[in-house]
């Protein structure tokens, strides 16, 4: 119980100031897949932790600046913390419901091309999650950069980076397409910042060298660039 208590004040103070470190205090915290939940089934993760990431909790708790009211804002629809009303999915959900926050603004730093996708929440909570939902379908169309213009991206300061990938075959496994298979953050000095599920950990890695890595599958198609509001 103290150590929770101790690891709350030390990355509560150091590891979300948007400001200076963007998430610095974080780094070598160890990666786990879906770290968060509602306290209650049927996920019954805390509402907020310090000590694992995944890419998505990591993002989402350094723009929270580690405050748990502002990171159930960006989890879910209403605020208010729901396993049905979570944003489960970046292309439909996070994107537009944190429009308060972030853009996409990848036209602003390369030619772009759009990728359209299909969410289908209604199906994947009944594959998924055995629960009957009343969400329609949802086809959104992404405009991101093609990863041959992305690996000399330079920025000013700190931005949302999304990477896409094209996999039709998911639908079978999941009960839905999916667009966005990861996510951090790009850093004026060309450092990606982010909770790498290969790393085990939230990791510094050199954007270019890891876009080189992801343009070795042609299902992986760019990035996106999330402007983050003042």
């Amino acid at each position: 119980m103290w150590r929770l208590i101790f690891l709350v004040l030390l990355f509560g103070c150091v590891g979300g100031n948007l400001d200076s470190d963007f998430g610095a205090g974080y780094v070598g915290v160890r990666y786990i897949n879906d770290p968060l939940g509602e306290g209650r089934a049927p996920d019954s993760d805390p509402l907020i932790r310090f000590d694992a990431f995944d890419c998505t909790t990591f993002v989402e708790t350094v723009l929270a600046d580690g405050d748990v009211q502002k990171l159930n804002k960006i989890r879910y629809a209403n605020g208010v913390p729901d396993f049905v009303q979570r944003n489960h999915f970046i292309e439909t959900d996070w994107i537009t419901n944190n429009s308060d926050i972030v853009k996409n603004v990848s036209n602003q730093y390369a030619p772009t091309a759009v990728h359209t996708v299909t969410i289908d929440k209604k199906n994947w909570f009944k594959l998924k999650h055995k629960m009957d939902t009343d969400f329609a379908p949802r086809t959104v169309r992404l405009e991101y950069i093609p990863y041959r213009y992305a690996a000399d991206i330079k920025v000013a300061r700190p931005v949302v980076v999304l990477f896409l990938r094209d996999n039709p075959k998911i639908r079978d496994k999941i009960g839905t397409d999916l667009a966005v298979r990861h996510m951090g953050f790009l850093l004026p000095a060309g450092t990606l910042r982010h909770a790498s599920r290969r790393a085990g950990a939230v990791v510094d890695m050199d954007f270019r060298k890891y876009v080189q890595r992801m343009m070795e599958s042609p299902k992986n198609l760019g990035i996106m660039i999330l402007e983050i509001k003042k």
